[in-house]
């Protein structure tokens, strides 16, 4: 089979939906199908849209395949590109735009619709995407697909006995990883663990994405009193990456919204719950007072409701770190999910073929 794959930027990003597309591309290859990927320049919303206009996209997307995938995320400069393409179109959605709940929702969501309805299938990393796909008017539950991306970027080798004996060490050590950006909630995080009573550290990792914000952040940690107990690492590479999380006792991203959240499974992976966003697709794989938490979004009250009960009951932290890990080693592996789109997507291209 002949795919394509269309997205923003480069294959090599090192953030959660390019690694799913960059595994995806992988595991097509091995299986023995062919992928030429189309790289777009990054475009700002505006700028994107206006692409529409242009001949040298259409040249760019005129590449002989059976089925061509699109990273969502690369939609505003393929909303109208799609109605001249000559092959079926299955869109990979790790999120909308719209469900991020930005200043401009209303623009955001007319474009993502008008988007959806010019593609034939769609791959979705958790049902909530799927549902907020099929809302938007997008293909329906028959044409689209759930597959989570693994976790296993790291997949340490950690065992009960350690995850117990951690639990039980020193002060609460929370782990943030996420570009520092409104979406993830840092400040949600801050506001929340300055209200925690019992001892507490926290480790943010992160690349610094939205100035404002970072000064938004700042001012929080500044009016918490906690300065001395945040460090603020920036981005780390994978080793060192993989050794804050080995130490942490939780990792808590409280986004305003993710569309699965592969931290928090890379979180679990080392047995850490995970104090997830109840925005979005968490949910598939985080279960509330077993192997996390989920918050409501821009809600410090319940982070520190769950950070300080946590902190409080070192017994409790521990069964839910042991169950975490447990979770994450049930959970699809890449030759899974792969296989999974792999069969979705001989099935567009067979209707796509028998409609020709």
């Amino acid at each position: 089979m002949r795919v394509g794959l269309t997205l923003y930027g480069s294959l090599d990003d090192q953030s959660g939906g390019f690694r799913y597309d960059r595994r995806l591309v992988e595991g097509l290859r091995d299986a023995g199908d062919t992928v030429e990927v189309v790289e777009l320049p990054r475009r700002q919303y505006a700028r994107g849209l206006l692409d529409n206009l242009s001949s040298s996209l259409r040249d760019r997307l005129t590449v002989d395949v059976d089925v061509m995938l699109q990273d969502e995320l690369a939609h505003p400069s393929l909303v109208r590109a799609n109605r001249d393409l000559p092959y079926p179109v299955v869109s990979v959605v790790h999120h909308l735009r719209a469900s991020e709940g930005r200043h401009l929702a209303g623009l955001y969501r007319a474009v993502e619709r008008r988007y959806l309805g010019s593609v034939d299938a769609a791959v979705c990393n958790s049902t909530a995407t799927r549902t907020a796909v099929t809302e938007t008017g997008g293909p329906p539950d028959d044409r689209t697909v759930v597959a989570p991306p693994a976790g296993d970027r790291f997949d340490p080798d950690i065992d009960a006995a350690t995850i117990e004996s951690r639990a039980h060490e020193g002060p609460l050590r929370v782990a943030f990883v996420g570009n520092i950006e409104p979406r993830k909630g840092l400040d949600t995080l801050v506001d929340g663990l300055a209200e925690v009573e019992e001892p507490w550290e926290l480790t943010v990792v992160g690349r610094a994405e939205d100035p404002t914000y970072v000064q938004t952040v700042e001012n929080g940690i500044a009016r918490s009193g906690a300065g001395d107990r945040i460090d603020l690492r920036g981005r780390l590479a994978d080793d060192d990456l993989a050794a804050v999380l080995r130490r942490s006792h939780v990792l808590a991203i409280p986004a305003r919204h993710e569309g699965f959240g592969i931290a928090y499974l890379e979180g679990m992976s080392f047995g850490l719950p995970a104090v997830a966003s109840a925005a979005g697709g968490a949910g598939d794989f985080v279960t509330p007072g077993e192997t996390g938490a989920l918050v409501e979004p821009d809600s410090p009250e319940s982070v520190r409701r769950v950070l300080g009960a946590l902190a409080r009951d070192r017994d409790r932290l521990a069964r839910m770190g042991k169950a975490a890990r447990e979770r994450y080693e049930a959970h699809p592996d890449w030759s899974e999910t792969t296989a999974r789109v792999r069969e979705f997507l001989h099935t567009v291209a067979d209707d796509g073929r028998a409609a020709a």
